[in-house]
């Protein structure tokens, strides 16, 4: 059995739970500990078996909890060189090691392949994580759907994907019009229009859930995002995440 959970998705905080029955990681930790440990124990996950987590990029809501997860935990938090390097000092995990772009790491049988993607930080990455022969995307805080994510996405069989933004909303909204630029270029942001087209042109006939991660608080709604996959609904199950709680947790054989 494979368990998936959204502990926190938006730009307050990110933090993904993929395991199985012994063993589990994160991928980012943009919340503190006990935030974490609180989130866990509402929906019946254990937080003894998370045994290491990975950093997708140094933007705070991905990292500011690296510290003390690591410390607290007493786990590995693999970054990219570029991005350790990149990130403040005091959320810097003292067991930081660094993992390369197309180079699987194997985390007691948890199979984490990180690849480059198109975001505005020093070296992003997004992950597809192999459990029990299951492919868990982590596709979040991209720009643009580039061949490689597509490639990626085309694999999973549930996925973590970013539903950041309403193009209307987003526009006619109170963003600054620099913000409003850099949210919708090729290194900002998937709106719901975009992620709904990666999904209806490249999904994998096996892919079964999809969590709407990422969504804005300011620039869209889970309404909004939930309806844009409205004809997908009898395929696949479209789930909601929220910075304010943990998702539901997900149990594939």
């Amino acid at each position: 059995m494979v368990e998936i959970c959204a502990l926190a998705s938006g730009s307050n905080g990110n933090c993904y739970y993929i395991g199985n029955e012994e063993h589990a990681i994160l991928i980012d930790a943009g919340i503190f500990y006990n935030m974490m440990l609180n989130r866990l124990e509402s929906v019946g996950l254990s937080v003894d078996k998370i045994r290491a987590a990975f950093i997708s990029h140094e933007h705070n809501d991905h990292v500011r909890g690296a510290y003390s997860v690591c410390h607290k935990l007493q786990i590995p938090v693999f970054y990219s060189r570029n991005t350790f390097n990149n990130t403040y000092k005091t959320f810097r995990a003292r067991q930081a090691p660094f993992f390369e772009s197309d180079v699987e790491q194997n985390v007691f049988g948890i199979k984490v392949l990180p690849f480059r993607k198109r975001h505005d930080a020093a070296d992003p990455h997004s992950f597809v994580v192999e459990i029990n022969d299951l492919h868990i995307g982590v596709m979040t805080d991209i720009g643009i759907a580039d061949e490689r994510v597509i490639a990626e996405f085309n694999k999973c069989d549930a996925v973590f994907l970013e539903s950041n933004y309403d193009e209307q909303m987003l526009w006619n909204g109170s963003y600054p019009y620099f913000l409003k630029q850099r949210v919708s270029s090729e290194v900002g942001h998937l709106s719901n229009k975009q992620a709904f087209e990666l999904v209806e042109n490249y999904a994998s006939p096996s892919l079964s859930h999809i969590f709407l991660s990422h969504i804005s608080a300011e620039n869209n709604t889970i309404e909004k995002a939930l309806s844009t996959f409205d004809n997908l609904t009898k395929t696949v199950q479209i789930l909601p995440t929220s910075r304010e709680a943990a998702s539901v947790v997900v149990r594939l054989d």
